[in-house]
């Protein structure tokens, strides 16, 4: 077999594109890719067709090519050293492997498929690790899509990614253009807006979210705007003890998905 040709300097074109696709969004836009890290979500994008170009260390295509020496044959890949991933890759210790992957589009009906949605609407989220933890708790807990403003940070960012833990591949998102708009729509269709709020009331544990809903979660030191909370159609606030006012976005976001799936599957039993 003909050896791969590997890449050694940083100043190839291919080495300087990944670098640019790591740290800006506008980057990641205009090309339709974003980047994944580590064999898992690699995996993940080779099975659903999703993947551009492949990258790997020397180390890692070794190893590989020893454990399996067609593992490569239907990928458009390159070799770089060891030391070239390290540069390019956005973790401590990379795994060895990297792909470019196309962006995940979906519309505002995308969102919408389910006859009784429970909606996630984010405004202003900029930590990466809460919207990737928000996004991986979303799939656990059965959410039908994701609602953001322009504000939030980029769903791609590499840390963003790396949180949801594949949930990329399989929750559904929309980046709203105009976000009040877009709640009133979602209003016209149906859909009760709660909102957490210090100023709200302890939501109903006994089916307040059984119907087609949404909860609107804010900005991690701020919380929501007052236009934004002015949608709502409920203000509500999880219970809690001591002196503590509120919590970590990521984690409101999922006490109440998950609040909200128990109630939803209370009244399926129920009707069963």
């Amino acid at each position: 077999m003909k050896s791969k040709t590997v890449i050694t300097s940083s100043s190839n074109a291919q080495v300087k594109n990944l670098n640019l696709l790591q740290k800006k969004a506008k980057a990641r836009e205009e090309q339709g890719v974003f980047l994944v890290e580590g064999l898992k979500m690699f995996e993940e994008a080779r099975n659903a067709g999703l993947l551009v170009k492949t990258y790997v260390s020397e180390s890692f295509y070794h190893k590989k090519m020893q454990e399996n020496d067609s593992y490569f044959n239907d990928l458009d890949y390159e070799v770089v050293t060891d030391g070239i991933f390290k540069e390019v890759a956005d973790t401590q210790t990379p795994q060895g492997i990297m792909g470019v992957v196309k962006r995940l589009e979906y519309s505002l009906a995308d969102i919408l498929t389910k006859p009784t949605p429970m909606l996630l609407l984010l405004e202003d989220i900029r930590d990466p690790g809460n919207l990737g933890t928000i996004l991986r708790t979303a799939e656990g807990a059965g959410v039908s899509g994701i609602i953001l403003n322009r504000s939030c940070v980029d769903m791609y960012n590499p840390k963003v990614i790396r949180s949801t833990m594949g949930s990329i591949y399989r929750v559904p998102f929309y980046q709203a253009e105009d976000f009040i708009a877009t709640i009133e729509d979602l209003k016209k269709q149906g859909i009760v807006i709660f909102a957490a709020h210090l100023k709200g009331r302890v939501y109903d544990t006994e089916g307040s979210f059984t119907g087609s809903c949404a909860f609107l979660i804010g900005n991690e030191a701020n919380g929501l705007s007052d236009e934004a909370s002015r949608m709502a159609d409920i203000l509500i606030k999880i219970p809690m003890e001591g002196k503590v006012e509120s919590l970590n976005a990521a984690v409101a976001a999922a006490i109440l998905m998950y609040e909200a799936a128990r109630q939803r599957r209370n009244a399926r039993n129920r009707k069963q």
